[in-house]
Parts: structure tokens; C-alpha cells; sequence
């Protein structure tokens, strides 16, 4: 059964924090988290394919977990590079746009990533950016650490995110 945004709570993008009220609302149920993230993965595809789940979202905060399995693992068993990428992607765009004013948006205009160990088991990513308080168009640094289920960071990455107005 595939949802949409506008089909489980209908609000309208350009005056609203889509990505706030989204998670504001669901998170609360009973699988409500677990729903935001596979309505995230339906609205970014790609980023849906390692089924990460948003754990917790608040104003410059993002807790996102990755259940170590199969499908995101590479031939020497550990979590696979562009998996971690994803998933750091994931937990830093969610800090940000939970975090922007209504009249703001925002795209990546740049990546990096430091790989410090190999990651194995169930790893959090965790990101605490700056919060903007307007929709003046700047880059944001967004950096994002990703721990194994030990706390050992085995990876950790930097997003160049550009932030501006929404277009009207």
C-alpha cells in the first residue's frame, strides 16, 4: 500500500514546514516513526532503499538508526560505503529541515565523508547543525557522526547544504 505525504495529512508545502508538521504529527503513534521514514523514502526513493528510521527529530536535532543486514552490506561484510553516505544524507537533511523557517528550503551542494572504521552491527547517525532563523540564502555546514551499537564513530561526514526562500 503506498502512501503520500498529502494523503496522510494534507499541507500545503509552501507555507508550512512539510517536514516539522510530518514528523510533529506521526511520530506520536504507535509506529508513527516508522511510517514518517518510509514516507521520507517515498518522497527521496533512493534514500528509502537502506530502511533507516528517524528515531528522533527536533529544532537542530536528528537521531536516525540503521539495522545492520544484507541488503546494505558490501562483499567484505561490513555497511557499505554509499549506505553510510545515505544514511548520514538522511540524518543531516532532517535536522536541517525540521529546523527551517516555513518560508525556507534548502538543497545539498556538496558531500564529504570520513570513513574511520569498518562499519558492522546496527550504527546511529546523529546530527546537531545550526538552526537558521531565516530564509537568507547561505551555505550551512551539517555535520553528521555515525556510531556503531559500542559508540564507536566509524564514520563521519560534513553536508555543504544551501538555504534560501521559497519560491513563490
Amino acid at each position: 500500500m503506498a502512501f503520500s505525504l498529502s494523503e496522510i495529512l494534507p499541507i500545503q508545502s509552501g507555507s508550512k514546514n512539510v517536514v516539522r508538521a510530518q514528523w510533529d504529527a506521526l511520530s506520536r503513534l504507535p509506529g508513527g516513526k516508522l511510517l514518517f521514514s518510509k514516507l521520507i523514502g517515498q518522497v527521496a526513493p533512493y534514500t528509502g532503499t537502506i530502511g533507516a528510521v528517524a528515531e528522533e527529530v527536533r529544532i537542530g536535532y536528528a537521531r536516525v538508526t540503521l539495522t545492520d543486514r544484507r541488503l546494505v552490506r558490501n562483499h567484505l561484510q561490513c555497511v557499505h560505503a554509499v549506505a553510510l553516505v545515505n544514511l548520514a544524507e538522511l540524518t543531516g537533511n532532517l535536522a536541517l529541515a525540521y529546523s527551517l523557517p516555513d518560508d525556507a528550503r534548502f538543497i545539498v551542494s556538496g558531500l564529504s565523508i570520513e570513513y574511520r572504521k569498518k562499519a558492522r552491527g546496527n550504527l546511529t547517525a546523529i546530527s546537531e547543525p545550526e538552526v537558521p532563523t531565516s530564509s537568507e540564502r547561505r551555505e550551512v555546514p551539517i555535520v553528521v557522526s555515525i556510531r556503531n551499537s559500542g559508540g564507536e564513530e566509524v564514520a563521519v561526514a560534513t553536508l555543504r547544504s544551501l538555504v534560501g526562500p521559497k519560491k513563490k
